[in-house]
């Protein structure tokens, strides 16, 4: 590992060690997934206050709510091996539902695709639901056949619900036939190479499990552990730093598409469909943030992960959970290759704002850029036009490579003008266009010139061969 990168992760410390002293947290590791492995691992504290034991990569914390994503991930396994369909009524695989009565004459039945992106109706049931995970499934049929209340209508508003990813946990048993964790467990974690990772508290070693704690009136408190249940899908996973790296460098491997061959678990496009969903755009959590100037930004509940839209990091997808004595986060930049998880062992840790915190940091340092986009042999070509264009001064010396619509928008006599006031400011260029592509058909291209540089936006048409539909050109301002 290169020395520079290996001082940014050592100038991390401070804001971990800040956390660990603001919420009391007896013991926490960080780990950052780059290049395909754990890439950093940071250990603080205790896992256990009464052992005094430290924090390891081997160390089993609770992840919470951060079970959801395998909760996805096994219904994408299903469905790609046409076991059901998103769009399937919940109540044709959970017959307990069959009689759910619904708030309005109108409503639709609930599908498993309105379960995954939490616009099922139910109401939000943080914390209850973090008291039920080992309910037995006996108990959670008899629950959902008891007329269970909406807070809406299915279809009209996001709406966490523990208690749809429970149901999601009973979709993929009834389905796969195999209990909710063994199905998971055999078509994940043991080819994920997951040895330490189980939904069982019984089955991790003491020595090597986080022990659960609250602080209360000025000290820690041990909060006893629940077992595997019916709520299991919505938040039971216990796993380790070392494991869960694993999990997440698969995770980023399906970025970017391209042409090799698949993988063997899951197809990287399902993988990628994490990203998506169907629920509503919200303003995201201001809670997230420790830049509070920063502007609103949106989210949206994608299948498992939020996706958000972060003006400092970019494309982010991010889950946090949250029972009594844990609390983690996982943050992915899917197009840096890069993931920051955070396990701590005190009730509700809340440790969002500082995973961002760190992920700011280490993209500020631009050890980690973003991925370019392949550019299309037009958009290249087009970059060559767009030189000749200005260089003559004139925009029907581009030729065949405009779109019909380039001079009908603007005249030929008004591209003349605008090209030699151009000119007049820049002069002539003096080297090869530099390319940013925003993807295969769109681009920026900047032109150094006599006294400054040319700044170039090409858009692409949807045509064979791909012609310029529009075209921007301006001087690109002194940084």
């Amino acid at each position: 590992m290169p020395l520079d990168e290996q001082a940014l992760f050592q100038s991390l410390d401070p804001i971990l060690t800040k956390f660990a002293a603001d919420r009391h947290t007896p013991g926490l590791i960080l780990g950052i997934v780059a290049d395909g492995g754990l890439a950093h691992a940071r250990a603080i504290g205790r896992r256990s206050v009464r052992s005094g034991e430290p924090v390891t990569v081997d160390t089993t914390f609770r992840v919470a709510s951060m079970t959801k994503m395998f909760t996805a991930l096994g219904l994408l396994h299903l469905r790609d091996r046409s076991k059901l369909h998103f769009d399937e009524p919940v109540e044709n695989i959970v017959p307990e539902l069959v009689s759910l009565r619904y708030p309005t004459s109108d409503c639709r039945r609930i599908r498993i695709r309105d379960l995954l992106s939490h616009v099922g109706g139910f109401v939000t049931d943080d914390p209850w639901g973090d008291r039920h995970l080992d309910m037995s499934e006996a108990e959670f049929s008899s629950l959902l056949r008891s007329q269970l209340p909406f807070a809406r209508a299915p279809g009209i508003a996001h709406e966490y619900s523990n208690l749809g990813s429970a149901i999601l946990g009973r979709v993929i048993t009834n389905r796969s036939g195999q209990r909710y964790d063994t199905y998971l467990h055999e078509n994940f974690l043991r080819p994920l190479d997951m040895p330490s990772s189980t939904w069982e508290v019984c089955d991790i070693p003491i020595e090597r499990r986080a022990v659960g704690h609250s602080w209360i009136e000025g000290e820690w408190v041990e909060e006893s552990s629940l077992g595997h249940g019916a709520f299991g899908a919505m938040g039971g996973l216990h796993t380790t730093a070392r494991d869960y790296a694993h999990f997440v460098a698969w995770l980023l491997s399906a970025w970017p598409p391209r042409d090799d061959a698949d993988d063997s678990i899951l197809a990287r496009s399902s993988i990628r469909e994490l990203a998506e969903g169907d629920g509503f755009p919200q303003i995201q959590d201001r809670h997230f943030r420790l830049d509070a100037s920063e502007e609103s930004s949106a989210q949206r509940y994608g299948l498992g992960i939020i996706s958000v839209a972060d003006a400092m990091l970019g494309s982010v997808l991010t889950h946090s959970g949250g029972l009594p004595g844990y609390g983690s986060n996982v943050l992915l930049l899917p197009n840096r290759g890069v993931g920051l998880f955070l396990f701590a062992n005190i009730t509700y840790a809340r440790p969002a704002p500082t995973v961002r915190e760190l992920a700011v940091q280490l993209v500020s340092a631009g050890t980690f850029p973003e991925r370019t986009t392949a550019p299309s042999p037009e958009l290249v070509n087009a970059g060559k036009a767009v030189r000749t264009i200005y260089g003559t001064g004139d925009i029907e010396a581009g030729g065949d490579i405009l779109a019909m619509n380039v001079l009908l928008d603007c005249t030929p006599d008004r591209w003349r003008r605008e090209l030699a006031r151009l000119h007049a400011s820049l002069g002539d260029c003096t080297g090869e266009g530099a390319l940013v592509a925003d993807s295969a058909m769109a681009g920026a291209f900047t032109y150094p010139c006599e006294r400054g540089h040319l700044r170039v936006q090409v858009l692409l048409a949807p045509t064979v061969p791909a012609k310029i539909q529009k075209l921007e050109i301006s001087i690109l301002p002194l940084t």
